[in-house]
């Protein structure tokens, strides 16, 4: 079994910048990918990122291209997502993730039963 922990979000105006940690532990060994999700109030869960373990492969939604950044620290077992320009529709609970099964490709990270480990959520608010 792999435990997530999600950190760090909060309340921020438009056009600032926050950074989300995820802690993990337990069978860490195990993990292939991580990535992280959302979901705003009556919408479905949304794919936002997702890193191999290695950390050299990297996949973003269209909608964060450019103003999201996902890395990983193997020596922490940890996952980041820093949040560049956010916008009031990336409001949302964001999710972290990982995935103990071997896949390889876009497909292995965008959808959400790609994963079988997932946090608690941390909500993110950006302000008009």
């Amino acid at each position: 079994q792999v435990q997530l922990v999600e950190s760090g979000g909060g309340l921020v105006q438009a056009g600032g910048s926050l950074r989300l940690s995820c802690a993990a532990s337990g069978r860490t060994f195990s993990i292939f990918r991580m990535g992280w999700f959302r979901q705003a109030p009556g919408k479905e869960r949304e794919f936002v990122a997702g890193i191999s373990w290695s950390g050299d492969t990297t996949y973003y939604a269209d909608s964060v291209k450019g103003r999201f950044t996902i890395s990983r620290d193997i020596v922490e077992n940890a996952a980041y997502l820093q949040s560049n320009n956010l916008k009031p529709e990336d409001t949302a609970v964001y999710h972290c993730v990982a995935a103990d099964i071997y896949c390889s490709g876009y497909g292995c990270y965008d959808g959400p039963g790609q994963y079988n480990y997932w946090g608690q959520g941390t909500q993110v608010t950006v302000s008009s």
